[in-house]
């Protein structure tokens, strides 16, 4: 797998990994700071993935 093919998996993964942690502190009770923390940081890391993915599409059509 080439370096650009396995960026897709690396933030796609990102976001998954702060959208569990941020269930699992609404389900555990957590702070609503921390919950709101996760919910800015994972909005930001579906940014970052959405632009990883249309840059990979875009390198691998040219």
């Amino acid at each position: 797998m080439s370096f650009s093919g396995s960026l897709v998996p690396v933030a796609v993964g990102a976001v998954a990994v702060v959208l569990l942690l941020g269930l699992l502190n609404m389900l555990r009770g957590g702070s609503a700071s921390t919950s709101q923390n996760l919910m800015r940081l994972r909005v930001i890391l579906q940014f970052v993935a959405i632009l990883v993915i249309l840059g990979v599409m875009w390198w691998r059509s040219g």
